[in-house]
């Protein structure tokens, strides 16, 4: 079987590798770098940042764990930057070396469809080649949208991109959307000293998560003099010589250094030649896929960023082996109802499955048990006590619907309730496990014997 597919982000190079272990002859065309945006311009490098962002903040608080420290300390944004990228480096010599081993083939340039069974790819000097296939996969991905009322000039109105390759700290910086992205820039800024004023349209920051969970980080984002305006637009901006105005809808104005736009994502569905194939984009460039993962061309498959959803890394993995499976025999179907999610904030957000707002709109009858993190042996020991475990279950009190965790290692913590509503577990099952003391992931068992009103290192309701 030859599998051609656009793109080598988490989607694209994890279905190449698969459908070479599978046996499948494939050919990867990348017009920019192995890793996509989550490697090169997301979440390695975000991530990177914030380790550093971490170190520097625990530093300067080394007094609270005993340790006496005369010098001063400084963020070194060379240094920063250069550890960045050292890191993207390793990871995309890692992924190259991992198709040199399974044999993928890298074609490096633009490709798009030139008839139902080719592609012709173009590099950086137009020199062209078409690859031939017999099924294609697209995983092009997404980019910063251009929102008009915000052009970006990379110098004072800054996309995503732009805010992991800075030459300096920043004295102040507006941040337009407190999602998951403008949430985590303004963590990884404010620590390096930079006064964050975040502007979000909704009444509430992460409003894709549990209500509480949010409440929780607004309290910690108010405790780090990172100001939140909600329930506001930006009805327009003004570059000055020395900074940047934003004016609300409410009738204030803002003044910063830089602005940084954290919402709007375009999708790359344009100029790949998609009416070569028969494929036709929805609003917004959205490629329509079933549940296998074809688009409207059973020999086209699409994955990522691309056929809109959730537009995080680990679906597009997940996406792109179902792609392969179904492409070399295996019927399989994709399934949204337990992917976990980590937002990589001060304190970190772990969650999977329902939301308890969901389940309130949707009538669903539930049961609740929550833990904190100051409860934890291990949180104190740590200087970590800031956080809450969330079990919600149905009304019975039997199976998991969704587990929501605030505070720290909340990102990887939340797997273990991932395995669990995956594998169908009850919560009661979840309480039984004996978790080793002292850890923070033993918060989460009490949170599942709070379900039962039964948590040994909590008061009595």
């Amino acid at each position: 079987m030859k599998i051609v597919i656009l793109g080598a982000g988490p989607g694209g190079y994890v279905a190449a590798l698969k459908g070479a272990q599978m046996g499948a002859d494939v050919t990867v065309i990348e017009g920019r770098e192995v890793g996509g945006t989550c490697l090169n311009e997301g979440c390695i490098p975000t991530k990177t940042l914030i380790a550093s962002a971490e170190a520097y903040v625990t530093a300067l608080h080394c007094d609270s764990y005993g340790i006496d420290f005369s010098g001063s300390l400084t963020p070194n944004v060379q240094k920063l930057m250069a550890r960045k990228n050292g890191v993207i480096s390793t990871q995309v010599k890692g992924i190259r070396a991992l198709f040199k081993s399974w044999g993928v083939k890298l074609k490096e340039g633009r490709g798009s469809f030139i008839s139902e069974k080719e592609v012709r790819v173009v590099n950086g000097s137009g020199q062209e080649e078409v690859i031939s296939g017999e099924k294609f996969i697209i995983a092009t991905g997404s980019r910063p949208a251009e929102i008009p009322t915000f052009p970006f000039d990379g110098k004072r109105i800054i996309s995503s991109s732009d805010a992991l390759n800075m030459d300096g700290i920043p004295t102040s910086m507006i941040i337009i959307g407190a999602g998951v992205m403008g949430c985590e820039f303004a963590c990884i800024y404010q620590s390096f000293g930079t006064e964050v004023t975040m502007v979000e349209l909704m009444p509430r920051a992460l409003t894709t998560e549990d209500p509480e969970v949010s409440q929780i980080l607004e309290r910690e984002l108010k405790k780090k003099k990172i100001k939140l305006i909600t329930d506001v637009k930006v009805d327009r901006v003004s570059v000055e010589a020395n900074d940047v105005r934003a004016f609300l809808s409410n009738g204030k104005e803002l003044k910063a250094e830089k602005l940084l736009v954290t919402i709007g994502r375009a999708f790359n569905s344009d100029g790949i030649g998609l009416d070569k194939v028969s494929v036709t984009p929805g609003k917004g460039g959205v490629i329509s896929v079933n549940a296998m993962m074809q688009t409207s061309n059973p020999d086209v498959y699409a994955i990522g960023d691309v056929v809109g959803g959730m537009l995080l890394a680990h679906v597009a993995s997940t996406e792109g082996m179902v792609a392969i499976k179904n492409i070399m025999g295996h019927k399989e179907e994709m399934d949204y109802t337990c992917v976990p999610g980590g937002i990589f904030t001060s304190p970190e957000i772990g969650s999977v499955g329902m939301r308890e707002h969901q389940l309130q709109e949707r009538g669903i009858k539930y049961r609740k048990g929550q833990f904190l993190y100051r409860a934890l042996g291990k949180a104190h020991a740590m200087g970590e006590i800031t956080g809450m475990f969330k079990v919600l279950s149905d009304e019975a009190g039997k199976a998991i619907l969704g587990v929501h965790i605030v505070g720290h290692n909340a990102s990887d913590i939340i797997h273990e309730a991932a395995v669990a509503i995956k594998a169908g577990l009850s919560v009661k099952a979840l309480a039984e496990t004996i978790h080793a003391h002292p850890t923070l992931a033993e918060g989460l068992m009490e949170a599942a014997e709070d379900v039962f009103g039964e948590a040994i290192h909590a008061p009595k309701k």
